[in-house]
């Protein structure tokens, strides 16, 4: 049975007209799970819930075992949010003497490869930092005290592309080691495309999904065709669909059975990005 290091099975919360439904997925320990939706959907709420930084209505979260957010030694999370949670009058060298005190489990040598590796320099003041600089700082420190479970929050997005793959690579590096597990949500579903092993999309609080990426995108596609072959489409090989001007577009999750059953139409594959833009765009027959 797969070792898992996140669980979370029906989580709920209510936020006025905002609901998290009944939220269910897992996290397998040597993987990378990608969180999807658009603004709104429910990804930083379900990040909080994980965290123990809400109170949830329904549901239980279950980390690194059967340890619930109240229970888990911090030490062996890294959380980087999108934004800087750090003394912003400090230096990462000052903040480097003050981090010992924090984590039982520091490792001065591996923040300094780290920060060397980012090219921060230590002894600027955070406040001088940039979006992109903080956002790599917060990583250096996730890093460098021997975590468990990652779980990042649009943390690539202040990042320009090489330092963004660079990030990429250090996750897929981190779990080698079969005993850790990344959580990510990101707006950059290309970045996922690259890393996750798993994803989970949100839309509206709900999953829509949550899959292996790889069978996403090898069983996903999108039917583009006029429409008068838009109506010969059976309503249950319809996930959603929109028009664009002259083509109509329709989202399946099965493109090689579409492209036998309409031969007359072109049936593309999906990337993540297209899947969750007909989804959130879309409509459904």
């Amino acid at each position: 049975m797969e070792a898992m290091a996140l669980e979370l099975q029906g989580v709920t919360k209510q936020y006025g007209d905002f609901t998290l439904d009944h939220v269910s997925f897992t996290v397998p320990k040597g993987s990378i799970v990608g969180l999807i939706g658009e603004n709104g959907a429910g990804k930083s709420t379900t990040i909080n819930a994980v965290l123990g930084l809400i109170h949830t209505q329904e549901g239980t979260v279950r980390l690194l075992g059967s340890r619930g957010p109240e229970e888990v030694n911090r030490e062996e999370m890294g959380v980087v949010f999108d934004g800087n949670n750090y003394p912003t009058m400090l230096t990462p060298r000052q903040m480097g003497k003050v981090f010992p005190g924090l984590y039982r489990s520091w490792d001065e040598e591996k923040y300094r490869e780290i920060l060397e590796r980012f090219q921060i320099p230590a002894n600027k003041k955070i406040k001088e930092f940039s979006k992109g600089m903080k956002m790599k700082y917060s990583i250096a420190v996730a890093f460098s005290h021997h975590v468990k479970l990652l779980i990042l929050d649009e943390a690539t997005s202040g990042l320009d592309p090489i330092m963004r793959d660079e990030v990429l690579d250090m996750l897929l590096e981190f779990i080698q080691d079969e005993d850790h597990a990344v959580l990510v949500s990101s707006h950059i579903t290309s970045d996922l495309e690259k890393v996750a092993d798993y994803i989970v999309f949100l839309h509206k609080g709900k999953i829509i999904f949550s899959s292996p990426k790889d069978d996403l995108l090898e069983n996903y596609g999108i039917i583009k065709c006029s429409a008068d072959q838009f109506a010969k489409i059976r309503k249950e090989d319809i996930l959603s669909y929109r028009k664009l001007d002259c083509e109509w577009q329709v989202l399946v999750a099965n493109r090689h059975e579409a492209k036998k059953k309409y031969p007359q139409a072109l049936v593309v594959p999906a990337s993540l990005d297209e899947i969750m833009l007909l989804y959130v765009k879309g409509e459904e027959k």
